[in-house]
């Protein structure tokens, strides 16, 4: 039996708001993908070796056009191509999202310390580079966890790299933490030194590879630059947990740019 022509004009009538539906939704994912590949990625701070420029808890944008494209800046990185696409070279001091080179996948935040050819050291906990020891400058102490979970009060300074760029450290176990005091790493060709701005509690480019860390990092590994904050919450609270804004959020660390 032939349906009803009303019936019939219903059922396209739904046939086409159905593929309409699908249509916007898989835009949507494009334009998402789109964005998420080529200019900004979101990313939440889940460790503390970058205090005080980033804490745990913070939410921000990295630029991924900054320093141009790899396989790294396609999610799940496929092996398409080697080498960067319209690559432009970071810059030392900027605070950058790179692929841990020992297993190119998880996603590290540190910052740019060393170029490639230079020569980094630590000594007495002052970093020294090409033979030149940074200006350091302490600062009002700030609160942070001690290695056993209590708040104390650290050593902060404002550090000045070459080239003029300055930043806040903190020396939370004074100047005699493990890689407080090194030998001298020289960065290769093609590669940069990262380091963490929490210097006693960051696993950065001073410890290597077999021993669990960052060792040098290849400029293929780049993702992109931090550039600004747009969310933070307190230590400790998720960002689903929608009920807990109100008092979790840090409202004077929004829409702080990353320096």
């Amino acid at each position: 039996m032939n349906e009803p022509a009303g019936l019939q004009a219903n059922k396209k009538a739904d046939d086409g708001g159905l593929w309409e539906t699908v249509k916007v939704i898989v835009q949507a994912l494009l334009i998402a993908l789109v964005v998420r590949t080529f200019l900004f990625q979101p990313f939440n701070i889940p460790s503390g070796s970058l205090i005080p420029t980033l804490l745990i808890g913070d939410y921000l944008f990295v630029s991924k056009y900054s320093y141009g494209f790899s396989r790294f800046s396609i999610p799940f990185a496929p092996d398409l191509f080697s080498g960067r696409i319209l690559g432009t070279e970071p810059k030392r001091g900027d605070v950058a999202v790179f692929k841990l080179p020992r297993d190119g996948s998880t996603d590290y935040i540190k910052r740019v310390i060393g170029m490639p050819g230079d020569k980094i050291q630590m000594v007495r906990g002052r970093l020294v580079i090409n033979g030149q020891t940074l200006e350091r400058e302490p600062v009002d102490k700030i609160s942070t966890t001690d290695p056993y979970g209590r708040q104390t009060q650290v050593a902060t300074y404002k550090e000045t790299l070459p080239g003029g760029v300055s930043h806040l450290i903190i020396e939370r176990d004074g100047d005699t933490g493990f890689y407080d005091n090194t030998g001298v790493y020289e960065v290769p060709p093609g590669h940069y030194f990262m380091m963490g701005d929490n210097r006693d509690n960051s696993t950065d480019s001073r410890v290597p590879p077999e021993q669990g860390g960052v060792g040098y990092v290849p400029f293929e590994n780049f993702v992109g630059r931090a550039e600004v904050i747009f969310f933070s919450l307190d230590e400790g609270v998720d960002g689903w947990q929608v009920w807990k804004w109100p008092t979790a959020i840090r409202w004077s660390r929004l829409f702080q740019p990353v320096r």
